[in-house]
């Protein structure tokens, strides 16, 4: 163990739809006041999707990722990683890292069968048509994360100074990143979120987090890791990756409950319950400051918004 982790807050994500949870924040200052709810909460990290303000419907759309940074970043300094995994095509996820130039953002390392469908038999009416559309059509397509665009990615992410968040669902994603640091798309040191629940991904269980974490090691050597958890299994394994030396992310992205039963009403919450847990164990809460020493952030004056 460590005394000091780095506690992600994911906000509101691209897979939990409006008719899944009241408390899913939707518009933009929805978004940003959630994101700083979290940070006063002692979240180190938030990390950033857009949706569209009318449907909630993930988007790529710039401008609203503009809206919730600048209000974010002008309430606090806790450290903002954009996603580039939500709504769009690949090029279309990435121009926010072109534009803004963020200290950190998500890199994934590779395609999946990134399968919702499951989901639709949970509910019988929608708020929205897209919703339903949505879920079923992820039976049939799969995540793009070729090695050209992860290639093209990394380039992007270097030529603006921003750390890439390298998302591992499975352990071949773990040898792509190795590939990429040996190609010398991706420099040393390494933080990698292994993410655990998605159907297509890796399942989550402490043998598969030990598994990963271990594959890792041989494959890359020295890293930062953090866990994410879709589902149910949320504290058991992040509470697990604080034990084992890493860090963790909790959000209403990957889990919208608090407890079995118990709907999380906030990101604030879930951030809240997982510091309590941490602090049993002895570990605390990294602030932003001691996060970008850790993991080597250009700082959040060299941003560009």
């Amino acid at each position: 163990m460590k005394g000091k982790a780095i506690i992600t807050a994911a906000i509101t994500g691209s897979i939990h739809t409006p008719t899944m949870s009241p408390y899913l924040p939707i518009t933009p200052k929805e978004i940003a006041d959630e994101a700083v709810r979290a940070y006063e909460a002692g979240a180190t990290v938030c990390h950033i999707h857009a949706r569209d303000p009318k449907t909630g419907m993930p988007s790529a759309d710039p401008n609203l990722f503009k809206e919730i940074i600048m209000s974010i970043k002008s309430r606090c300094n806790v450290v903002i990683c954009i996603s580039t995994g939500g709504g769009g095509n690949i090029e279309q996820r990435v121009v926010t890292v072109k534009l803004f130039r963020p200290e950190l953002a998500s890199l994934n390392a590779g395609s999946i069968n990134f399968a919702l469908f499951p989901l639709l038999s949970r509910y019988k009416e929608w708020k929205f048509e897209w919703e339903k559309e949505r879920l079923a059509n992820s039976e049939d397509s799969i995540f793009s994360n070729t090695f050209k665009s992860m290639r093209e990615y990394c380039a992007i992410f270097n030529e603006a100074g921003t750390k890439p968040e390298l998302e591992a669902y499975d352990a071949g994603m773990v040898n792509n990143v190795a590939f990429m640091i040996e190609a010398g798309y991706v420099k040393k040191p390494i933080y990698l979120q292994f993410v655990m629940g998605v159907l297509g991904g890796i399942s989550p269980s402490p043998e598969s987090l030990l598994f990963l974490v271990d594959h890792a090691r041989r494959e890359i050597g020295d890293f930062v890791f953090s866990v994410c958890v879709a589902g149910r299994a949320q504290f058991p394994i992040c509470t697990q990756s604080l034990l084992i030396g890493g860090n963790c992310r909790v959000g209403l992205e990957d889990n919208l409950y608090l407890e079995k039963g118990v709907m999380a009403k906030s990101n604030a919450e879930q951030v809240t319950k997982m510091i309590r847990i941490a602090k049993e164990f002895g570990i605390e809460a990294a602030t932003p400051d001691e996060a970008r020493r850790i993991l080597g952030l250009k700082g959040i004056d060299k941003v560009n918004y």
